[in-house]
């Protein structure tokens, strides 16, 4: 995976995925004080404010002996002051990997096209694959192992559905997502999705309720019903998703020993109840943990001139 970009998780191939969550397993065993970046430098471009994406990613520098710097959208004007074409060459003349969070998932490909040092996709309105690889590796720490593993995906069909998804039916689960109509996946996203799957031992369904989705799962995951830059249709998103929270109640149709994942922030009374997401069953801030973790090993991976 050397000097590869990392822009969605249906780049990967299923060995790819078992090897970044190998090497996180790995490296999160080991802790820090490794050298794998000496010398090597990470620029965090930013045009949307984050809390576990910019200090997971700093600090996964750190651990690894390299070093990141934070680029905000007042201070490149990425696309705006400048083209991005253009901030894609000037970095490559100056860092070793760029981590990106942007609004369009245009932008990304443009970074990747025009850029000679590989492009990690740190959120955009498409994908978040780091994110879906740290949720992955939280299942796996808890259940040994993601074939068969039932994950129910229960909220919105955008970035974070989309990742999780597709990497899921890298891993061989069973993913079950519902969606209130015309807040699923794409139809023709779902039907790569279920091809995927398939292909991997796995399977993946599409429901318009979440009893259906929740039902005897492994693993109960949700996320906000609005996201950054749907702000405007807050209250419409709000009235559709009405019945779609997940209550202890919720959580009862699912398996005894299931867990609880939100990718954070979360917004507590809404899509889902104080009690699920402080109770016994819920992972959520082992799943922020491992956004640490996980991104530890796409930057070794795809930047370290070291073998691992």
């Amino acid at each position: 995976m050397r000097g590869r970009d990392l822009l969605s998780i249906s780049e990967l191939t299923p060995d790819e995925v078992e090897l970044i969550l190998r090497t996180a397993l790995s490296l999160k065993r080991d802790g820090g004080g490794h050298e794998l970046l000496r010398n090597k430098t990470l620029a965090l471009l930013f045009e949307k404010p984050s809390l576990r994406t910019r200090v997971s990613f700093d600090v996964a520098m750190q651990e690894l002996g390299g070093h990141a710097i934070y680029l905000n959208q007042s201070e490149v004007g990425l696309g705006q002051r400048e083209p991005v074409a253009d901030v894609a060459r000037v970095l490559s003349r100056y860092v070793d990997v760029i981590a990106a969070r942007t609004y369009s998932h245009g932008t990304l490909l443009d970074l990747a096209r025009h850029a000679n040092i590989p492009v990690i996709n740190a959120l955009s309105d498409e994908e978040h694959p780091c994110q879906a690889l740290a949720d992955l590796l939280t299942v796996r720490e808890r259940f040994d192992t993601l074939r068969g593993v039932r994950l129910a995906f229960v909220g919105d069909g955008f970035n974070v559905a989309q990742s999780l998804a597709e990497g899921a039916a890298l891993a061989g689960m069973s993913f079950a997502m519902a969606s209130p109509a015309g807040y699923s996946l794409p139809e023709g996203t779902r039907r790569l999705i279920s091809e995927s799957a398939e292909r991997n031992g796995g399977r993946a369904d599409f429901y318009d309720t979440p009893a259906e989705a929740v039902r005897d799962a492994d693993v109960v995951y949700t996320d906000v019903w609005a996201s950054m830059g749907q702000e405007d249709s807050y209250a419409q998103r709000k009235e559709a998703f009405a019945g779609f929270a997940i209550t202890a109640g919720m959580m009862a149709l699912a398996k005894p020993t299931a867990i609880f994942m939100h990718d954070l922030p979360a917004h507590r009374g809404e899509e889902v109840m104080d009690d699920v997401i402080e109770g016994p069953q819920s992972v959520v801030f082992d799943q922020a943990e491992n956004r640490l973790h996980a991104q530890k090993a796409i930057l070794a991976l795809t930047a370290s001139d070291h073998a691992l």
